[in-house]
């Protein structure tokens, strides 16, 4: 009896009709619960897009203000600082003080950034800012589409270069006189930064007058098209393989972009209020095309970052430490024995080099105002005294904010690592690219701002070296197998093809004008 029902249940089975697909098809059921581990995994990537946005931000308003204050520094404390350094320079002969430096290498640096700023903006007066506005306008659509995409280019090479021409100008006037000294001179150095500083100058007016005549143009198309290329950026950048370090770079490059951007539309702002003769009415037409450029590219960051950690499976914490990172180099420059300057420290990690950009904002601050009488001059020496107190207070919540963030990153015993020196007989560009200049080992660990004047410092005491061993003691090893050898190549030939991961603290700047290093 059980044999003719299982026959019976078999030939049903095998016996296919619609009715029992379409049964099957609606009754079919599963059970996620087998494979948890892959759903849990995806559903980790959804929350980690939604969190990009927040720590993105995070980390491009910390990048924004430290850009700010870098660019601030140059307005305010420059000055003061190139005042400081002459008055020094021209009373020290006079107490009669010998044997001992003129000037602190730090004052030398300022004074050449001084006159490289007062020579480029002199040299700008001669660049007409009317002439080239309507030169570009007389372009059609696709030959200013791509121009500024040809100068977006030679930005970032001009950046590239343009900070190694200036450390290479630092280095050679303060370089101790006890070396013996490889370089071309101090007075083509000076040369080549004065050109570098007018040329990348030039290249940003160019940039500001196209996206000038992208506001002014009718129909907005060419507005529209620059918008559009930022979404093209997108495609460049979200189907390439990034490593943690290269996530940093390209980070610090959305950063250094975003605030030349601004700075950009506050040229063009002041260029069209001043030809409307500074109407209120007029700015309000200028906001919404303002908004919309800052809104895009907003969204073309958040869009590129999310995509890139979800298909590299880089976590949204990732953020928090390129913000430390950061931070670490603000409070590394307070100390008392810092390697360089803040302003330098951003431009080398960022590729923001604030000088071109100042020299032009003077050059078209000063020709769009009108400066005369005494309340004209008033009120310029009162927006002076509110760029110093801006500044001011800027570098104090951002030196607090940044003793906050290396604390939670427990980076604080790394601000007085030794720096490490070269040997005897390897070329400096063997040695590690970042080495960190760090406070003695008797002071006491804080993230206190020390603004005074660098002390020569003892040397360090040469740690005694271990002796080497004697031959006779040591126990002859038995000879290697050739399964031994043979596997001792192959871990050699790895060791080889390995590429040492690198801390985020050793990665200097873009390698190759802000894009990522593969």
């Amino acid at each position: 009896m059980n044999a003719v029902r299982r026959e019976q249940r078999e030939r049903e089975n095998s016996d296919p009709s619609l009715a029992r697909f379409l049964c099957a098809e609606l009754t079919r059921g599963y059970f996620l619960e087998h494979n948890e581990a892959k759903y849990t995994e995806r559903r980790e990537r959804v929350y980690t897009c939604m969190r990009i946005p927040r720590e993105l931000e995070k980390l491009m308003i910390f990048g924004f203000f430290l850009c700010l204050d870098a660019f601030l520094y140059v307005f305010t404390l420059l000055p003061l600082r190139v005042l400081l350094a002459l008055l020094h320079l021209f009373t020290m002969p006079c107490c009669g003080l010998r044997g001992s430096l003129l000037l602190q290498p730090a004052q030398v640096c300022d004074i050449f950034k001084g006159l490289i700023m007062v020579l480029c903006y002199s040299m700008m007066h001669y660049v007409d800012y009317s002439m080239m506005y309507h030169l570009i306008r007389g372009q059609s659509v696709i030959k200013l589409y791509i121009i500024y995409n040809m100068l977006e280019v030679a930005d970032r090479l001009f950046s590239s270069f343009g900070q190694d021409i200036l450390d290479a100008l630092y280095w050679t006037a303060t370089e101790p006189k006890e070396r013996k000294r490889d370089s071309i001179g101090v007075i083509p150095h000076f040369i080549m930064a004065v050109f570098y500083v007018f040329l990348h100058a030039i290249l940003i007016m160019v940039q500001a007058s196209t996206l000038n005549v992208a506001f002014n143009s009718h129909n907005k198309s060419l507005l529209t098209i620059m918008m559009s290329n930022n979404f093209v950026e997108i495609k460049g950048s979200v189907f390439k393989k990034f490593e943690k370090n290269n996530l940093f770079q390209m980070s610090n490059s959305d950063i250094k972009e975003r605030f030349t951007n601004y700075v950009l539309l506050l040229i063009v702002c002041l260029r069209n209020m001043e030809q409307f003769s500074w109407n209120p009415d007029h700015l309000w037409v200028l906001l919404p095309d303002v908004f919309m450029v800052i809104a895009s590219e907003i969204a073309v960051d958040i869009i590129k970052h999310a995509f890139i950690t979800k298909f590299n499976e880089i976590t949204a914490d990732v953020y928090s430490e390129y913000r430390a990172s950061l931070a670490f180099d603000l409070v590394s420059s307070r100390q008392k024995n810092a390697c360089t300057d803040y302003s330098d420290s951003v431009a080398r990690r960022m590729g923001f080099i604030p000088l071109p950009l100042a020299v032009l904002l003077i050059r078209v601050v000063m020709s769009s105002v009108n400066v005369q009488g005494a309340l004209s001059y008033s009120c310029l020496l009162l927006f002076y005294l509110g760029m110093v107190t801006l500044k001011v207070l800027n570098s104090i919540v951002l030196l607090g904010k940044s003793c906050v963030y290396v604390k939670r990153a427990n980076m604080e015993d790394k601000l007085f690592e030794r720096p490490s020196t070269a040997a005897p007989g390897k070329t400096p560009s063997r040695t590690r690219k970042t080495s960190r200049c760090t406070a003695p080992s008797g002071t006491h660990p804080s993230c206190t701002s020390i603004t005074a004047q660098p002390t020569p410092t003892a040397s360090p005491t040469l740690r005694p070296e271990t002796p080497d061993p004697d031959p006779d003691t040591l126990t002859p090893s038995p000879p290697a197998t050739p399964e031994q050898k043979e596997e001792e190549g192959m871990e050699g030939t790895e060791l080889k093809h390995r590429t040492p991961k690198k801390d985020l603290l050793d990665v200097d700047r873009f390698t190759i004008c802000g894009n990522r290093i593969d």
